[in-house]
């Protein structure tokens, strides 16, 4: 009986890459599995003819020989001198699946020298501070290589002994039926070897628990929940393994001034009723520290917005500066002496729609609605 053809076994086109090639044989490995379909020889067989197919077309290889000459390539030993595609391990076929479904895949750890954990470090800063740039100091509690072992956890003048569980893999394998399962050694938890000699001053672990002193440069211009990566400065690896990094997450304090979006800055600053109606001028303070002069036209209402140029925040990585926009609200006066009520009564009669153009404009609208409602 002649072999079907390997794509059509895994049911992929021929260009199909190695994503859909394992997507396919996952799939069809699972259904067709003998611990899903005990004494299903039809099963069985199936079985292995997917994982020949898979085994065959993940090589790059054998897969090229399969695409140019067929089952022909392997026959009478003629690729790798082998027994044919068939004569596999399937432990290495299978270690695709376990790994996927199983979490028993993984590289193998080197004298269990295993990477240290990323830290985090919240930082408020003012406003003033992202304006001008600083440099900031931190205490940082966090695990550094201890001295004393010099990381390695073995107590000086000792070292780790290779695990005799695994021979130092740190990996072991059982045999389930006719393929072999790999898994993380119990022993050394992966790490391949032991310490029978433990250091005193970390108890084994090659690390210990210190407060450190770091400086972290804050940028001009910088914004809020920007994140700074400080590369190994995190945490301490386990065994003399490498350090992990520091994120440093800014936020930025509200100020009592300025609303800041990007590069630009935006101020309200309260006017009186005479300086909107008959101009006039006020001094506001920039995030620099100094002063900036705005002159207020004649008949100016609420909401009116003045640009002031470059006199926002930095543009990090340029000299550019946004924009500050100055925004007036016309303030209503309270507290009225006689006087002052005397003279708003003469002008309220000696004012006309010209004086108030919007309001009069306003109810000039309303009456031509409420025509309308009667007509």
């Amino acid at each position: 009986m002649s072999k079907r053809d390997f794509y059509e076994v895994l049911g992929v086109s021929r260009d199909a890459d190695e994503k859909a090639l394992k997507s396919a044989y996952r799939k069809m490995a699972m259904q067709y599995h003998p611990d899903r379909n005990p004494g299903d020889g039809e099963s069985e067989a199936m079985f292995k003819e997917v994982n020949e197919a898979y085994d065959t077309l993940k090589d790059g290889q054998k897969r090229a020989a399969y695409d140019r000459f067929g089952h022909a390539a392997f026959e009478n030993g003629g690729f790798g001198g082998g027994g044919g595609a068939g004569a596999h391990d399937f432990s290495s076929t299978m270690s695709d699946i376990f790994e996927e479904f199983f979490g028993m895949g993984g590289g193998r750890r080197s004298g269990g020298r295993e990477r240290g954990a990323d830290l985090r470090y919240n930082l408020d800063i003012t406003l003033e501070d992202a304006f001008a740039g600083k440099t900031v100091e931190i205490e940082v509690p966090t695990s550094i290589t201890c001295d004393d072992c010099s990381g390695s956890g073995a107590k000086p003048g000792t070292s780790p002994s290779a695990c005799r569980t695994c021979g130092g893999a740190g990996r072991v394998r059982a045999a389930q039926g006719f393929f072999t399962l790999e898994r993380t050694c119990p022993t050394c938890q992966g790490r391949g070897q032991v310490i029978t000699d433990p250091c005193e001053s970390c108890s084994g672990s090659g690390r210990k628990t210190q407060d450190r002193t770091l400086s972290v440069n804050i940028p001009a211009g910088i914004e809020d929940g920007t994140r700074i990566r400080l590369a190994g400065e995190g945490e301490a690896g386990v065994r003399g393994g490498p350090a992990g990094d520091l994120y440093i997450f800014l936020s930025i304090r509200p100020h009592e001034l300025f609303q800041r979006d990007g590069a630009d800055l935006y101020c309200r600053v309260p006017i009186s009723m005479s300086t909107a109606t008959l101009g006039g001028q006020f001094d506001v303070p920039t995030v620099a520290g100094a002063t900036s002069r705005v002159k207020v036209p004649e008949g100016t209402q609420t909401g009116k917005q003045f640009r002031l140029r470059s006199k926002g925040m930095p543009i990090m990585r340029t000299s550019q500066h946004g924009d500050m926009y100055i925004q007036v609200t016309v303030e209503t006066p309270t507290n009225l002496t006689r006087r002052q009520r005397e003279l708003l009564a003469e002008f309220e009669k000696e004012s006309s729609g010209e004086n108030h153009p919007e309001s009069a404009g306003f109810f000039s609208k309303v009456k031509d609605f409420i025509d309308n409602l009667g007509a």
